[in-house]
């Protein structure tokens, strides 16, 4: 009698095949209406202006915002904006494809990893798990830095984990420049975090689970030259061509900001906890089985789950870093999203395939219907209860998306509970979790237009229209950071200096375009043209003034431009 034969194994894609899965469906979902909205302020207006004064004064070294140099972070991803502007064209699209291209880049680094570490299943949910989780998509469509110093800090830590596996070889020392490399680049990005907190985490993970003998050989010579060949040029030049910048770079900005509160960002301790719950949806239910699972017999067993403590190691002390830190903004938290991604992953490699996976996802299928549930409610609060959007007119218009929002974020958090017949209800649930993430990620791309986001492209667009050359052009008790980016142009800020470092400016220059309101009223009745631009209610203030002659020419949704003259 003739035995059946074994079922062949499932063929595993290779890893340049879920590349370009991944390169094709991120690159349509963070490319969805990226440019639909003008830019955010004050970040994106700032992030945006910064790199057009680079290419319209050719000066590549100093970063300057409204002709001010600004001395705050690094140029790369200023240079990164710059060079796609160049390339595609100024627009609200170019600058923020940024930031979606390196989000892909994370995926594809999340992905390479994970399958290094515990095989392709685990590879592919990994880079699927990190590229829809709310917050790493929500920020591929803003330009800011904390994506772009996640991805660099990110890979220097793969290239690490994987590299202290190989035996010493060529594959090894690739891995290690390649960990170089990418600190170089984080530092580039954001400064002296971008090797300080990878070299941490390495330190801690060596430390508590003891591999010291599988850090060497670790090519400290070669690394070094090409961490400083990267690293370095850009900031001896900054240093011979500003007086007092490496004071401010190195002491205020990477110190003083950790511990002093005065900066206007300091938040409690707790303050990422929430931030980590809804930045992971809809996957923040299967943290802890897979953590429980990864980290399986506890400490006792560290060295046998090394590459799971690694993981744990990173996500936590980072979390911990940063929420000891006196200077708190949403996006810092972003470098605990990879290893997390990875955790889960190969927790999802090991369940969704099998034949119970839906009845082991119940914890985490549970958590994503709470957390539905619970952002049903906000977004029905938000548009419902008079007061919570200043703006009634908004409230109004954003009614109809909040309410089919929540309606869908219902439906898929009931539908996520209920199995599909005897196979496959585990991938159908995970597809209705992703279907719910595009929603909400669609909806609040349509919206963003809608929601207060400061923007003064409607009056910068005027003014660029009318200004001519020896008109001058006021900011009034404000500073708009897109205005400049639109009408492409520095203008003069009147009894307000934000937090532009006019201690590094020209003082002829600072006394001629930074004044008070006398100087600004004597060049108001002066024969020459002169525009400004004001909040609302500054503008409110002024134009009550019986002794102050105005001519409104237009009143924005933000701001008034106005001016001298007819």
């Amino acid at each position: 009698m003739s035995q059946e034969a074994p079922p062949k194994p499932l063929k595993e894609p290779s890893l340049a095949r879920e590349f370009f899965l991944f390169l094709v469906v991120f690159g349509i979902l963070y490319g969805f209406r990226l440019g639909s909205a003008p830019l955010v302020n004050p970040d994106e207006g700032r992030y945006a202006e910064i790199p057009r004064e680079m290419v319209s004064s050719g000066d590549w070294v100093t970063p300057r915002l409204d002709g001010v140099p600004y001395f705050e972070k690094p140029p790369l991803m200023y240079w990164m904006v710059a060079g796609l502007e160049e390339t595609l064209g100024r627009s609200e699209w170019s600058v923020r494809s940024a930031p979606a291209l390196l989000a892909v880049l994370g995926i594809l680094c999340a992905c390479a990893a994970a399958r290094r570490l515990y095989g392709p299943p685990a590879g592919f949910w990994s880079g699927f798990v990190l590229g829809t989780f709310a917050l790493y998509a929500g920020l591929a469509h803003l330009l800011g830095l904390d994506l772009a110093v996640t991805v660099f800090m990110s890979a220097a830590l793969f290239c690490f984990i994987a590299a202290v596996q190989d035996p010493p070889g060529r594959r090894r020392r690739l891995l290690f420049w390649g960990m170089y490399a990418a600190a170089a680049l984080a530092t580039m990005t954001k400064g002296l975090i971008g090797f300080l907190i990878p070299g941490a985490v390495m330190f801690l993970w060596l430390l508590l689970v003891g591999e010291w003998r599988r850090l060497r050989p670790f090519y400290l010579a070669s690394g070094l030259v090409l961490f400083l060949a990267i690293a370095l040029p850009w900031h001896l030049l900054m240093a011979q061509r500003n007086p007092g910048w490496a004071h401010f770079y190195l002491v205020y900005e990477h110190f003083q900001r950790f511990s002093d509160k005065g900066h206007g960002r300091f938040q409690p301790f707790y303050y990422f906890i929430p931030v980590l719950i809804l930045g992971m949806f809809p996957w923040t239910g299967f943290l802890w089985p897979a953590l429980r699972s990864a980290l399986a017999g506890g400490w006792a067993r560290r060295k046998e789950n090394s590459e799971a403590w690694f993981l744990a190691i990173w996500a936590a002390f980072i979390f911990l870093f940063f929420s000891k830190s006196q200077s708190k903004l949403i996006p810092y938290i972003l470098p605990v999203f990879p290893p997390l991604a990875v955790l889960i992953g190969r927790w999802l490699a090991g369940v969704v395939r099998l034949p119970d996976g839906f009845a082991r996802m119940k914890v985490g299928l549970r958590g994503f219907g709470f957390l539905c549930g619970l952002l049903a409610a906000a977004v029905c609060i938000a548009v419902l209860k008079p007061g919570l959007i200043r703006d009634p007119a908004a409230a109004l218009a954003l009614r109809p998306y909040a309410l089919i929002l929540a309606a869908v974020l219902c439906v898929g958090g009931l539908r996520a509970l209920v199995p599909r017949g005897r196979s496959g209800s585990a991938t159908g649930a995970v597809i209705v979790m992703t279907l719910v993430l595009c929603v909400l990620l669609g909806t609040t791309l349509f919206v963003l237009p809608e929601i207060d986001t400061r923007s003064t492209k409607d009056v910068a667009l005027v003014e660029k229209a009318m200004v001519r050359p020896g008109d001058r052009v006021y900011a009034y008790h404000a500073f708009f950071h897109d205005f400049t980016y639109y009408t492409g142009s520095t203008i003069g800020l009147v009894k307000y200096q934000d937090e532009l470092e006019l201690q590094f400016l020209d003082p002829a220059e600072r006394a001629a375009r930074f004044i008070g309101d006398d100087e600004f009223r004597r060049q108001w009745g002066g024969k020459g043209r002169v525009f400004a631009v004001a909040r609302t209610r500054d503008a409110a203030e002024l134009f009550g003034d019986p002794g102050f002659r105005y001519y409104v020419i237009m009143r924005g949704k933000h701001a008034y431009l106005f001016s001298n003259q007819p």
